[in-house]
């Protein structure tokens, strides 16, 4: 094959429908659109939202209620009885080669369900109350790590 012998797949190509240019042309005289009516006018037809009159389907339904903040930053939850049998420190990588989370770049934060048994540095984005004093209790540290990290 050379570069003259190129040319499009047959039936890919298909010329356009040229509208109100005579009987002929198979598209004359009211050039698809009908006989008389809204939609046959130029510039004719409804604008999407309206229905005739009728109620239009947006208003007949529920109004959306409340908002969702598009700034909520979604944290993973980590509980205290899933990271008690850590022997080192605890970081967002030894959770995911654990297979607690899913991603490192996704924001933890470690809830105090269980307990401790041994002290761990715990290097999470977000503790609650609990878990933190679960955690100096033990004897280990509970390090915040700045978001984005």
């Amino acid at each position: 094959m050379k570069l003259h012998d190129l040319q499009p797949a047959p039936g890919s190509k298909k010329r356009r429908m040229r509208k109100g240019r005579g009987i002929a042309a198979g598209k004359g005289k009211t050039a698809g659109r009908g006989t008389k009516g809204q939609n046959s006018r130029s510039g004719g037809g409804v604008r999407p939202y309206f229905e005739g009159g009728q109620l239009p389907l947006v208003r007949r339904l529920a109004q959306k209620r409340g908002f969702r903040n598009r700034y909520r930053v979604e944290y993973v939850p980590v509980n205290l009885e899933r990271i008690a049998g850590f022997e080192e420190d605890v970081t967002p990588e030894s959770l995911l080669e654990a297979g607690i989370i899913n991603k490192v770049t996704v924001p933890i934060v470690i809830l105090g369900d269980g307990d401790l048994d041994r002290a761990l540095n715990v290097r999470a984005h977000r503790f609650s109350a609990t878990a933190k004093t679960k955690i100096e209790a033990a004897g280990g540290v509970a390090e915040v790590l700045p978001l984005g990290m």
